[in-house]
């Protein structure tokens, strides 16, 4: 166990099923990646759906963030949390690149996830826009069952994102999704994307994308079963414009619905900043920070154990600190 703050690889799973990558290369300074590694899951102590290993966070010297937390979940996550969660770290973070739009989805809620999956968690998830573009968000209208099932089966791409809000999006927007909400990220959209750890999607469309949406669009279940953790509830524009936001430029991020799943502070430094002690992962977004001995410029992500304490940072630039829900 470290108690110190560490700075952590990339961690991309190679073959997604859809494309991008480029601007996660650009924005931590790295050379291009292959065409189809459009996530980096930070801290992750969670696989992709259906894997063993991929997904999960490796430290600098090899082991596994998850078999660390698993043994000393304490030092890691902190009494409090460890007495309601044990050593589940309740959080997913993302940078995710849009290299091209990504289909019509939505993911499974708490209930359905626990009653048809036999999983912890579902899948609520927020977003901070770190490059704009477009977002689909949210009905226009209310959908009956059938009605949606047809689109589905019929494969009307036109159709089904002809539903959804179109929302334009710049950085510092954040946007929140809650479970079994449809949605679909435009191309160009670079985004930092905190969620519950879990990877579950219910696929609308596939057509164009490198998966065999009849088979794994429906997480095993069934497009009839699985469609019934859709929100087919239409969203007012006041609705949207709830869910769509300017961040403010400190503190909490995302709307008051969102805490009981995890949290995102916004951070500017401008000489000395104390950041408050508990399990985190930071996302340096711009110019240079420094911790103690570490230097941490634009792009860098780091993961801080519990037990680092609070961390006295100075310099000038900007911190996206994400974290667990509070017990």
């Amino acid at each position: 166990m470290t108690s110190q703050p560490l700075e952590l690889p990339a961690n991309r799973p190679a073959e997604r099923f859809y494309r991008g990558g480029a601007r996660i290369s650009a924005f931590r300074g790295e050379a291009s990646s292959a065409p189809r590694e459009p996530e980096d899951w930070i801290g992750s102590t969670t696989t992709v759906n259906g894997e063993r290993e991929l997904g999960l966070t490796r430290l600098p010297d090899g082991r596994l963030l998850r078999d660390l937390v698993e043994a000393d979940p304490v030092s890691w996550l902190g009494e409090e949390h460890v007495r309601r969660w044990r050593a589940d770290t309740r959080l997913l973070v993302k940078l995710l690149d849009a290299g091209q739009r990504l289909p019509v989805h939505a993911h499974p809620h708490d209930d359905f996830a626990a009653s048809h999956l036999g999983r912890p968690h579902g899948k609520a998830e927020a977003w901070y826009i770190l490059q704009g573009g477009t977002v689909h968000v949210g009905l226009q209208r209310d959908v009956e069952a059938a009605d949606l099932a047809d689109l589905v089966e019929r494969q009307d791409v036109d159709a089904l994102l002809g539903l959804l809000h179109a929302v334009d999006v710049v950085p510092g927007d954040v946007v929140w999704v809650p479970p079994g909400e449809l949605h679909a990220i435009g191309e160009g959209v670079l985004l930092l994307e905190l969620q519950q750890p879990e990877d579950l999607s219910i696929l609308l469309e596939w057509e164009g994308f490198a998966i065999d949406g009849p088979t794994l669009g429906h997480l095993g279940l069934g497009f009839e079963v699985a469609l019934a953790a859709v929100n087919r509830s239409a969203r007012s524009q006041v609705e949207v414009r709830a869910l769509s936001t300017a961040a403010p430029a400190s503190g909490s991020v995302f709307p008051s619905d969102a805490d009981r799943y995890f949290r995102l502070e916004r951070t500017p430094v401008d000489g000395e900043v104390e950041l408050r002690a508990g399990f985190a992962i930071i996302v340096v977004s711009e110019g240079s920070v420094s911790a103690g001995d570490q230097t941490w410029q634009a792009g860098t992500t780091v993961l801080v154990p519990h037990d680092a304490g609070a961390l006295r940072t100075q310099g000038r630039g900007e911190l996206l600190v994400a974290r667990p829900p509070t017990p």
